[in-house]
C-alpha cells in the first residue's frame, strides 16, 4: 500500500528530500519514495507498506534510475522480510517490474542472497540482514556517485584543456536516480563546483520529459547554468558548434560495452560521432552485465502508447475521455511506437567512466577486466 506521506510547494525552496529512505514508524516498516511524477510542480512522498506498491511505483516511474532501482529493489526484499510476506514470492515482482535495468535485479538478489543466509537464525535475522545489505548497497552507490565525479571530471579535463565545458545531457542522472549526487549529472555538477561548467544543455526527454521536469529541477536546485531543448534541437547544437561533450547514464551495459540508455540516446551519440565530440557513458559497475553478449540481447522495455499520444503533467486535471490521465494531442486510436530506452554500440562510444575509472576504448574486453576489477574490490 502507498500512501502521500508529506508535500512542500517547490517555490517554498525547501531542502531537497532524499529518493527513497527506510523508515520505521510505530505501525510498522516502510520505504518511503519521493514521487518523482509530481516534480518538479511538488515534492510529494509515497509510503509503501509492501511489495506490490513498490512494484507499482516503480512501474509508474514514481521512483527510477538505474542505480536507484537496484537500492529500492533491495529495500523491497527488505520490506517484504520485516513484514512477514514471503520473500520468494516478492523477488521475481520485483525484478519483473521494469525489464532493461539490470541493477534492479542486482539489487534484489543481492538482497534475497543475504536473507537466505541468515534463513536458519530465525525471520527477524533474516529480514534484518536484508535490510543490512540494502543499507549496504545504497551506501556503496552514494560512494560510487562521488568517485564517478571527479573520474569524470578528471577525462573532460584530458579531452577538453581548458575547462568552461558545455555539456549536453539527457534523461535525468542526478540524486533523483542515486543513493548519491547519481551518475552523468553529477559529473557536471562537480564541474560546476570547479567553474568549470559554461553551460548544462538539457534534452527534455520525450515522451515522460524527464529532463524538463527532473534535470532542469535539480540543476536549478543546485544554481547551475542550464538550458533545456527539445530532444529534436539537439541537432541544431552540434552544428552551431556549441556542444563539447554528451554525458548520458546507462540502465545496462552489455558485454561488449553496447549501452542501454533512455531512448533518444543513439540519436546523440550519431550526432556527436559526426560532430567529433566526446560521447561519454557514466554509470556504476553494477550496471554492467556480463550475462547480456551484446546490445541485440538486451530486453528494450516498450511502454503504454498514451505517453507519446497524450501529455500529462503535475497538477494539470486530465482531460475526458483520455486513456492515461492527461491531455490528448493525437487523433483517438491513434497508434504509438513507445520504446523506453535505444541501445547504442560499443563503438559510437569515447567512454565509459564507473566509479574504477573511464574505460576508452569500450571493447569486451575491457569490459571484462572492468567487471573483474569491480569483483576484487567488492570481496576486499
Amino acid at each position: 500500500m502507498a500512501d502521500q506521506y508529506a508535500q512542500n510547494p517547490v517555490g517554498d525552496e525547501p531542502p531537497p528530500l532524499p529518493a527513497l529512505r527506510w523508515s520505521e514508524p510505530p505501525e510498522g516498516p516502510v520505504l518511503v519514495l519521493l514521487d518523482q511524477t509530481r516534480l518538479p510542480a511538488e515534492e510529494v512522498e509515497l509510503v509503501c507498506t509492501d511489495v506490490p506498491a513498490l512494484v507499482q511505483a516503480i512501474q509508474t516511474l514514481a521512483v527510477r534510475g538505474a542505480p536507484l532501482l537496484g537500492i529500492a529493489g533491495a529495500y523491497g526484499v527488505a520490506l517484504a522480510a520485516a513484514r512477514g510476506y514471503d520473500v520468494e514470492e516478492a523477488a521475481p515482482l520485483l525484478e519483473g517490474a521494469r525489464p532493461t535495468a539490470v541493477n534492479l535485479a542486482y539489487g534484489v538478489r543481492r538482497a534475497v542472497a543475504a536473507y537466505r543466509a541468515a534463513a536458519d537464525k530465525g525471520p527477524e535475522e533474516a529480514a534484518q540482514a536484508a535490510l543490512t545489505a540494502a543499507r549496504e548497497l545504497h551506501r556503496e552507490d552514494a560512494e560510487a556517485s562521488a568517485q564517478m565525479a571527479g573520474h569524470g571530471l578528471a577525462l573532460l579535463d584530458e579531452l577538453l584543456p581548458g575547462g568552461g565545458h558545455r555539456i549536453l545531457t539527457h534523461c535525468n542522472t542526478g540524486a533523483l536516480v542515486s543513493g548519491g549526487e547519481g551518475t552523468a549529472f553529477a559529473v557536471a555538477l562537480h564541474a560546476h563546483r570547479a567553474g568549470e561548467l559554461r553551460r548544462l544543455w538539457v534534452d527534455e526527454t520525450r515522451p515522460l520529459l524527464q529532463g524538463a521536469r527532473l534535470t532542469a529541477y535539480e540543476a536549478a536546485r543546485n544554481g547551475m547554468p542550464y538550458t533545456l531543448l527539445t530532444d529534436s534541437a539537439a541537432g541544431s547544437l552540434f552544428a552551431a558548434g556549441e556542444v563539447d561533450a554528451v554525458l548520458i547514464g546507462a540502465d545496462r551495459i552489455a558485454a561488449d560495452g553496447s549501452v542501454a540508455n533512455k531512448v533518444g540516446s543513439y540519436p546523440l551519440a550519431v550526432l556527436a560521432k559526426y560532430h567529433h565530440v566526446p560521447f561519454i557513458v557514466v554509470a556504476p559497475t553494477t550496471t554492467v552485465d556480463l550475462s547480456t553478449p551484446d546490445g541485440a540481447s538486451i530486453e528494450v522495455e516498450q511502454r503504454a502508447g498514451h505517453e507519446v499520444t497524450e501529455v500529462t503533467a503535475p497538477q494539470v486535471p486530465a482531460a475526458a475521455g483520455a486513456v492515461g490521465g492527461g491531455l490528448p494531442v493525437a487523433p483517438l486510436g491513434t497508434q504509438a511506437y513507445n520504446p523506453a530506452f535505444d541501445v547504442t554500440p560499443p563503438d559510437l562510444v569515447t567512454a565509459i567512466v564507473t566509479e574504477l575509472g573511464a574505460l576508452s576504448p569500450v571493447t569486451g574486453g575491457g569490459i571484462a577486466e572492468l567487471c573483474a576489477r569491480s569483483r576484487q574490490v567488492t570481496i576486499s
